[in-house]
């Protein structure tokens, strides 16, 4: 079976004023379909770019990043949007949900883009993934009236609603406490083992990267290497704390 994600080569350039800066360095990563994979590094190592590139959300500088069989690089923004939307959840660090929305709205609203349920098999799977990450009481909220780590978790619903074959999430439980945290990692980790869903999470959290079959660690733009979690204690990033 061939990867889900195959990135080769992949470098990313951005212009600040008259500098160029490459924030990811012929970066080569395979994921296969059922992985349930973290990027780990210090701020600035490019975990958030390398997910934008797998998440259809950038493209690359140049070299090759596959999602699902599909060269990111040559779709057009059609193809684009539809792989996003049907076989792509993206957890946001800045959350990106709809502030005119209430709760269960900004749930369902990526179904509502799909088209492919009812009404009521939407309210169903819905109302069940709020009852799971504990929002069920706040389902008329809208995002202004809740905490950080509640918003998180509208946005992780959001995410997994689609019932997507990746789920990127950065930094997923960053505005989390620890007891919800690992609640949301345990959805993730359920969803993962029970329906094969591919999830690919960058973290600062030495205890989520424990639940990965694998740690890819980045510096400075590259990958440094691809470990076990029981080997992270032993074999740290330079410059790392």
């Amino acid at each position: 079976m061939p990867p889900i994600v195959s990135v080769r080569e992949a470098v990313k350039e951005y212009a600040l004023g008259k500098t160029i800066v490459r924030a990811l360095d012929r970066v080569d990563l395979n994921v296969e379909p059922g992985e349930f994979i973290s990027i780990a590094g210090p701020s600035g190592s490019g975990k958030t770019t390398l997910l934008n590139l797998i998440g259809c959300v950038d493209t690359v500088t140049s070299g090759t990043v596959m999602v699902g069989g599909h060269d990111t690089k040559h779709l057009s923004d059609r193809d684009l949007t539809n792989l996003r939307l049907n076989q792509i959840g993206f957890i946001f660090q800045s959350f990106n949900l709809v502030s005119v929305l209430n709760v269960f709205q900004n749930v369902e609203f990526p179904l509502l883009l799909q088209r492919k349920l009812s009404s009521k098999q939407r309210r169903k799977r819905v109302e069940q993934l709020l009852d799971d990450v504990g929002l069920a009481d706040h389902i008329r909220h809208r995002p202004n009236e809740l905490s950080g780590g509640q918003r998180q978790r509208v946005a992780i619903a959001r995410a997994l609603v689609t019932r997507p074959q990746i789920v990127l999430a950065d930094e997923p439980t960053a505005n989390l406490d620890s007891v919800t945290g690992q609640n949301i990692i345990d959805l993730m980790k359920a969803m993962n083992q029970h329906e094969k869903t591919t999830f690919i999470f960058s973290t600062h959290d030495v205890k989520v990267m424990t639940h990965a079959n694998a740690v890819v660690r980045l510096q400075d733009g590259r990958v440094l290497d691809r470990v076990a979690p029981s080997q992270l204690s032993n074999s740290k990033p330079e410059g790392s704390a």
